[in-house]
């Protein structure tokens, strides 16, 4: 049996095509063509680009002979005659460039390409449109049968436009954040994770102790794939290429340590992890980061895809470092003060180490100062004294701080009698070269010191220095022949 097909058949076909079908004429555009070759254009574009008015001849010359139903639907137009009569509304405004590439495919002989363009319909539709253009078979002489296929793709169009905004926009978030952002590749981390639960590793902690190499081994597959413009600012970095290649500056010292409990965090499934580290700029300095670490979503299989913010707060770091030296220091003698002394005694009673040599200090003569010039000038010899007092104990493992107005203790973990008198000595005589060096008051001190060998002994030392103290005080004032006065 055999199939036979009629004209009505396929001017059915025609018809009912659910795409934009188009029969042209193009004789006329072929004759001006070969008027242009005759007097001797070459280049089509340059041609076109000469006068403006030569695109608008090309296009006179296309006859439209029929439109199929789908082409009077997506153009909005009533009928043939209706669409015919508004084509110049249809090809218009931004069509320049993609009508003279299609009209350089025929001016070069190729009888059939594809295009994307851009068409009106006529409510006033921008389309972007994907079109087919052929010169039928046995019509390659005179181009006077033409097939144009024609699809409104806007909303794919659209779509992608879309796409590119939002990573556009994410590009910038990204770029631009004033938070440091890190892209790593952590995958052949987890290998190596995965590797070690295969060869039947279950403490982890106890593993990395035994095998810190492991830990290194891990740092060195990390990859990153890239790093924001914050980070290169961060990190005292011109480029990113400048930064990637020398990440060893960056990650090292207490890095290890640190990235050491990440693993563990890791070997235990947290995949979203919070913690404070350390790294070191290209310039070499410290920075304090906060760091947050995600395997971001749809990677969880692989870890190939890691997002990791550093935040800097070394600021925030040696703030909180001074506000605890105030805390644990008196601002004025530079000494540790009570709150710093208690805490030294409550350790060593509970500690030691054994002997405890305990030196009690007073300042001989502050009240006559402060009565008699001024807290000012008494300040300044209480700051005196603590320069001494570093001083004379510099390079030792002693606890100095100011307990009171003008009361000093020097607690002296695991010194005897003979320790505690040398340094007895070398204040004194450090009290005598300082008012060599100061002119007006002078600066001196009673100092009372005792030992203990336990514990249980330490409040009766306390109290045992304090009166040897008390009584060099009164022997300093016996030997002044003035009135004690002590604050």
């Amino acid at each position: 049996m055999s199939l036979t097909t009629s004209p009505a058949d396929f001017e059915q076909l025609f018809e009912s095509a659910p795409i934009s079908l188009w029969l042209e004429d193009y004789s006329a555009l072929k004759t001006l063509f070969d008027t242009w070759r005759a007097e001797g254009v070459a280049d089509f574009a340059a041609h076109m680009r000469q006068s403006p008015a030569r695109l608008a001849q090309c296009s006179s010359c296309f006859r439209v002979l029929k439109v199929n139903q789908k082409t009077l639907q997506v153009f909005a137009a009533a009928s043939q005659q209706e669409l015919v009569e508004h084509l110049p509304e249809v090809f218009r405004d931004d069509m320049f460039e993609s009508l003279v590439s299609e009209l350089n495919h025929l001016w070069l002989g190729r009888l059939e390409f594809s295009n994307q363009t851009v068409n009106y319909a006529l409510d006033g539709r921008r389309m972007d449109v994907q079109i087919h253009v052929r010169v039928l078979q046995g019509h390659e002489a005179t181009w006077d049968r033409v097939m144009v296929s024609l699809e409104d793709i806007t909303p794919q169009v659209n779509a992608q436009h879309e796409l590119s905004r939002s990573e556009r926009y994410a590009r910038d978030l990204f770029e631009h954040s004033p938070v440091s952002l890190w892209v790593e590749d952590f995958s052949a981390v987890k290998g190596l994770l995965d590797e070690a639960r295969g060869q039947g590793i279950q403490d982890f902690r106890v593993f990395i102790s035994v095998h810190p190499e492991f830990v290194t081994r891990c740092m060195e597959k990390i990859r990153v794939l890239d790093v924001n413009q914050q980070t290169l600012r961060m990190f005292a970095a011109t480029s990113k290429d400048e930064l990637l290649g020398n990440l060893d500056s960056v990650f090292r010292g207490e890095m290890v340590a640190s990235f050491a409990e990440q693993l563990y965090d890791l070997w235990h499934g947290k995949t979203v992890q919070m913690r404070e580290i350390v790294n070191y700029s290209l310039s070499g300095e410290l920075i304090n980061v906060h760091m947050q670490f995600a395997v971001l979503a749809g990677h969880e299989a692989q870890w190939d895809r890691v997002l990791v913010s550093l935040v800097d707060i070394t600021a925030r770091k040696k703030a909180e470092a001074y506000l605890e030296y105030l805390g644990r220091h008196d601002s004025l003698t530079r000494l540790g003060n009570r709150a710093f002394y208690v805490e030294e005694l409550n350790r060593l009673s509970r500690k030691g180490p054994w002997p405890l040599s305990v030196l009690a200090i007073d300042l001989n003569g502050l009240k006559r100062v402060n009565d008699q010039e001024g807290h000012a000038a008494g300040d300044a010899l209480l700051r005196r004294a603590g320069e001494v007092l570093t001083s004379a104990t510099e390079g030792q493992p002693v606890c100095v701080a100011r307990i009171g107005g003008d009361e000093f203790v020097v607690l002296m973990p695991g010194c005897d009698e003979r320790v505690a008198t040398a340094l007895m000595e070398r204040i004194q005589s450090t009290v005598e070269l300082n008012n060599q060096f100061y002119p007006g008051q002078r600066l001196s001190m009673a100092i009372g010191w005792a030992v203990c060998h336990a514990s249980g002994q330490i409040e009766a030392i306390l109290n045992q220095a304090d009166q040897a103290m008390f009584a060099a005080k009164d022997r300093y004032y016996q030997d002044h022949q003035t009135d004690r006065r002590r604050p």
